[in-house]
C-alpha cells in the first residue's frame, strides 16, 4: 500500500493542478465580465475536457517512463534481445501501474476543474468566486506539499499561489471565452 501511495504523488499532483488550471483559465474571462457565465453542464464538460487530456498525458509520459527503466535494466543485465524485459511480467505490471496513475490523475483533474467551476455556476451572481477558490486551492495544494517534504508550507503555498494569479493574468490577456 505504501508502494503504491508513493507512486501516487506525481499523478495526483499533476491532476489536480492541471484541473485547477483549466478552471482558472475559463474563469479568467468571466472576472473581466466577457465570458459566458458557469454553468453546471460546463463545469462537467471542462472537467471532462480536463480528465481527457491528463488521461492521455500521463499515461503516454508514465509508460514511456516505465517502459525505459525497463529497456536500462535490460541493457545493464547484458540481455541479448532488446526490451527482453518489457515482454515479461515486469512489462505488464508496468501498464498496470501507469493505468492507476493515470486514473488517479484524470480523477484529480476532473475534480480540480469541476469543483470550482460547480460553486461558480451555483453562485452566478459571484463570477470571481472560480477565480478565488482555484487560487485557494492552488495555495492549499502547495501548503500541503510544503509540508509533505519538509519544505516551506508558505514558501510552497506562496508559488502555486502565484502561479494560479498568473494563469488567470494570462487567461484575461488571452481572452479565451
Amino acid at each position: 500500500m505504501r508502494t503504491i501511495a508513493a507512486g501516487s504523488t506525481l499523478p495526483l499532483v499533476l491532476g489536480l493542478v492541471d484541473g485547477l488550471l483549466n478552471a482558472l483559465t475559463l474563469a479568467a474571462a468571466s472576472l473581466v465580465g466577457s465570458g459566458a457565465p458557469v454553468t453546471a453542464s460546463l463545469a462537467v464538460r471542462v472537467g471532462l475536457v480536463a480528465l481527457t487530456t491528463a488521461a492521455f498525458a500521463v499515461f503516454v509520459a508514465d509508460y514511456a517512463d516505465r517502459r525505459a527503466y525497463l529497456m536500462r535494466a535490460s541493457r545493464q543485465l547484458n540481455l541479448t534481445r532488446r526490451g527482453q524485459l518489457a515482454t515479461t511480467r515486469l512489462g505488464r505490471l508496468a501498464t498496470a501501474r501507469s493505468l492507476l496513475a493515470t486514473a488517479i490523475a484524470c480523477t484529480a483533474s476532473f475534480t480540480g476543474a469541476t469543483v470550482p467551476l460547480l460553486v461558480g455556476a451555483a453562485l452566478p451572481g459571484l463570477s470571481w468566486i472560480v477565480a478565488v477558490l482555484a487560487v485557494v486551492a492552488l495555495a492549499a495544494l502547495g501548503a500541503a506539499l510544503g509540508h509533505l517534504f519538509a519544505g516551506s508550507p508558505v514558501r510552497w503555498a506562496a508559488v502555486l499561489g502565484s502561479g494560479g494569479v498568473a494563469v488567470i493574468w494570462i487567461g484575461v490577456w488571452l481572452h479565451i471565452t
